[in-house]
């Protein structure tokens, strides 16, 4: 499915299937909203997939892996030859995001949309890596919307073979500068504030992160009005593919998950895309990069976890599915008022609901 009929399949939630849902969770034997968010991500869900029994024991965190030729600029304390290794890491089980997924009952799908070395993972990429950003655009649109597309694709196939919610990691040396560039620009906001320090940079890297993304936006003068221009003159093959996932997730009914700061810009490129995709991500945790709560601000969506969390490839979209899993565990298993014969709970205070 191209770009601009996926967006165009995206559809409000059903009202009617929250609305029955959150009924449900009142009848339960248990205080009304006695779990907090937790029960309105179900009435949530419930909408998404226009049903009031929803569905999320068959979960994916697919982890979208490329290069960034901004590392050449130092931006980083490691090469991009590390993207590969991990990526490897991946396909063994042995990177944090599939030692988490195993956990969580969650199947792990690593997607290649850009990597600079051709590895095991599963090839969906163009060209391998992006050019630098510091000295002009990183992919051409073209370009930009395959790695868009290949995303869609993904998301897609796995709700063709059954998949009912999907997480949404990356794995890239340098992605962190691509992603704090990218909400620099959408938000109007300097990289003072939306640029951290990655996975480790000394207090002098990260000066240098922050004026190599002032310069990248300088040099390339990204229209913040336009996110596939934004996309593809300082993001990222890995971004512009999660983006790709919030959509096609979106056009077919089903909630994916933000992770960290590199999914949270996709997050907001999507729906800077189609407006309508936000009714249908869940986000997962607060990280510790300065940038993503103006991000989720911006969103007007609430992480769950707070837990100072800034590994990346999906490991905070990992570490919710269990969470989730134990709340539908209650919602279909627990005890009705009437059940136990107990006075129903009356709602004096009508709790607002998104």
């Amino acid at each position: 499915m191209d770009l601009m009929q996926t967006m165009e399949r995206i559809v409000p939630p059903y009202e009617k299937a929250e609305a029955a849902c959150r009924k449900h969770w009142n009848s339960l034997g248990k205080p009304l909203y006695g779990l907090g968010e937790f029960e309105e991500i179900l009435v949530r869900i419930a909408g998404m997939q226009r049903t009031p029994m929803p569905d999320i024991r068959k979960k994916a965190l697919v982890v979208f892996c490329a290069d960034n030729g901004v590392v050449a600029e130092g931006v980083s304390q490691t090469g991009r030859e590390v993207t590969a290794i991990v990526a490897e890491n991946f396909v063994d089980g042995r990177s944090c995001a599939s030692i988490m997924c195993k956990r969580a009952g969650a199947d792990l799908f690593p997607v290649d949309v850009g990597m600079a070395r051709d590895t095991r993972v599963e090839m969906r990429k163009c060209r391998q890596g992006t050019s630098n950003i510091a000295q002009g655009p990183a992919m051409s649109r073209e370009e930009a919307v395959f790695a868009i597309e290949a995303g869609i694709e993904k998301a897609e196939e796995l709700v063709r073979s059954g998949y009912r919610i999907l997480g949404s990691g990356e794995m890239g040396i340098g992605n962190t500068t691509t992603a704090s560039a990218v909400s620099s620009v959408l938000l109007k906001k300097d990289p003072e504030e939306m640029a951290g320090y990655g996975a480790g940079l000394t207090d002098e890297g990260l000066i240098r992160k922050k004026e190599v993304i002032r310069r990248a936006i300088r040099i390339n003068r990204p229209d913040p009005s336009d996110p596939i221009d934004v996309l593809s003159k300082v993001g990222g093959f890995d971004i512009a593919a999660m983006a790709g996932l919030f959509l096609g997730g979106a056009a077919s009914g089903i909630p994916v998950v933000i992770d960290g700061l590199i999914s949270a810009a996709a997050a907001m490129l999507a729906v800077r895309m189609a407006p309508l995709c936000r009714s249908y991500m869940l986000a997962s945790h607060m990280s510790s990069e300065p940038g993503v709560e103006t991000i989720f601000r911006a969103l007007q969506i609430d992480p769950v976890i707070h837990a100072g969390m800034h590994l990346g490839e999906g490991t905070g979209a990992a570490a919710l599915f269990p969470l989730l899993d134990m709340c539908a565990d209650v919602y279909y298993g627990m005890a009705t008022f009437d059940g136990i014969s107990v006075p129903a709970y009356e709602d004096y205070h009508k709790k607002e609901t998104r």
